[in-house]
């Protein structure tokens, strides 16, 4: 058993000061007016001890992304419910018409007065934030998916899964770092989340702990005991502050024996206890339909294990250099090329093959959940997926709205079936970030603002 970082054996204390138990375990102090430097966190949320008592299923939320938009002409919903008329671009779509919400008009107003025009609006898509142009610093904002897995992330082993189809790229492009490209999901201002494209690591996160660690009830103990005697070396005021965070931590320990009775950490019993597929094989896949759908099946399988709530996916980078010659009348075509097209009929009718081929993706994810049964509804019923791309025209860069569908009830908390064209209702009305906060609110995140909204989404 380590002592407490420069504390208990005679040493001088900070605020950063650790816990450190066997193992490699450690958890970092609250802020304590006895320690002279201030800690980052405070110890209740890295101690991560809330515990969830609904048994009933919980909302997910997930974004499944293509680059460089779609052919315009050819992307349209009308009507609603099972009588809904929806363009050839969404025919894929046509089995889910009652399960999907069609959204038009909602926009990112930073991307739209990027000068690059399509690094500067593509991280920022679930941010709304802007993105530098200075070459020396990476920094959009925040996304949701992240917020939301830094709020309630905790719940599950793994916070948010982010996965995606190619490799996050380091060159520059226009002057800006391609991770711009690679990357919409953003733990922090400039920190991108890591993208996982090997579906096999992927499995690997999912059938351990989410950490490659497992919590261990012996090093909890030898951690309260190291808690104790740094007790006795601090001022009254920072014992109650230490004793509300030693309750945190006698918390995981309840929830650890609890879990030893029901085989988890809360009330709600997740689907699968096992995985119910392969594990994929170690090599990256070279077939991109292959690759595709193997990524579906583990988010799927990520939420019937409950091992997260959160994920995004990314089918392609932005300048996707993706060949598209697996599908038929596409031969040779590169995504980049079909999208900036110059509208040019025979590009543009492989360019709406390749918005199909994004869309069925999507589908097929909504359609496995929607097959899948939890209590009173699906695994459908109880999630929201946005299927998006940052640009509408991609010959034309257009950011000026963003193509968006939403699938699933939240829980019961969407209508869905329904066509909601916000292009009328001037700017303020069509921020995209008004959707974010209005879907943060049926995570149970509720936030007077983000990014560039501090109002929920009318009529959603």
């Amino acid at each position: 058993m380590q002592q407490i970082t420069r504390g208990i054996a005679g040493h001088s204390l900070t605020r950063r000061s650790f816990l450190r138990g066997s193992g490699g375990l450690a958890l970092a102090l609250p802020w304590l007016e006895s320690f002279p430097l201030r800690a980052e966190e405070s110890g209740k949320k890295l101690a991560a001890a809330e515990s969830d008592r609904e048994s009933k299923p919980p909302v997910r939320f997930g974004c499944v992304c293509f680059s460089n938009g779609v052919e315009p002409e050819h992307w349209w919903a009308k009507g609603q419910g099972a009588s809904m008329k929806i363009g050839p671009g969404l025919e894929p779509m046509m089995p889910y018409r009652e399960d999907i919400n069609f959204l038009r008009g909602l926009f990112n107003e930073q991307a739209v007065k990027h000068d690059s025009a399509h690094l500067g609006r593509f991280p920022n898509l679930l941010s709304g934030a802007w993105v530098s142009t200075d070459q020396n610093e990476i920094r959009v904002g925040k996304t949701m998916d992240q917020l939301l897995a830094q709020r309630i992330g905790r719940r599950t082993a793994i916070p948010s899964l982010v996965v995606g189809i190619e490799p996050t790229e380091l060159r520059l492009e226009d002057g800006l770092s391609m991770i711009y490209g690679s990357c919409i999901s953003w733990a922090g201002d400039t920190k991108p989340a890591t993208k996982e494209i090997y579906p096999a690591r992927v499995f690997d996160l999912l059938v351990g702990d989410g950490t490659g660690r497992q919590i261990d009830r012996t090093i909890l103990d030898q951690v309260l005991s190291d808690a104790r005697d740094l007790k006795r070396q601090i001022g009254q005021s920072d014992q109650v502050k230490l004793d509300e965070y030693l309750e945190s931590i006698r918390d995981i320990e309840r929830r650890i024996d609890r879990a030893s009775d029901d085989g988890r950490l809360e009330g709600y019993k997740p689907l699968l206890a096992e995985p119910n597929m392969p594990r994929p094989n170690e090599r990256l896949p070279q077939d991109i339909p292959e690759h595709m759908r193997l990524m579906m099946d583990l988010i799927v399988l990520a939420f019937q294990m409950d091992k997260t709530r959160i994920f995004t996916c990314m089918l392609n980078n932005d300048l996707s250099q993706m060949n598209f010659g697996f599908l038929k009348g596409v031969e040779g075509s590169l995504h980049l090329d079909l999208t900036h097209n110059g509208r040019d009929p025979k590009l543009e009718e492989m360019y709406l093959k390749t918005n199909r081929f994004h869309v069925s993706q999507f589908a097929y994810l909504v359609g496995r959940m929607k097959q899948i049964q939890e209590q009173d509804g699906t695994l459908l019923d109880h999630s929201m997926l946005l299927g998006c791309s940052n640009l509408f025209d991609g010959d034309k860069h257009e950011a000026d709205e963003m193509p968006i569908l939403l699938a699933g009830r939240g829980g019961g908390t969407l209508e869905t079936g329904r066509v909601l064209d916000y292009r009328d209702g001037g700017d303020e009305n069509r921020r995209a970030c008004r959707l974010y906060l209005s879907l943060m609110d049926r995570m149970g995140i509720e936030l007077p603002r983000f990014g560039d909204a501090d109002k929920r989404l009318a009529n959603l």
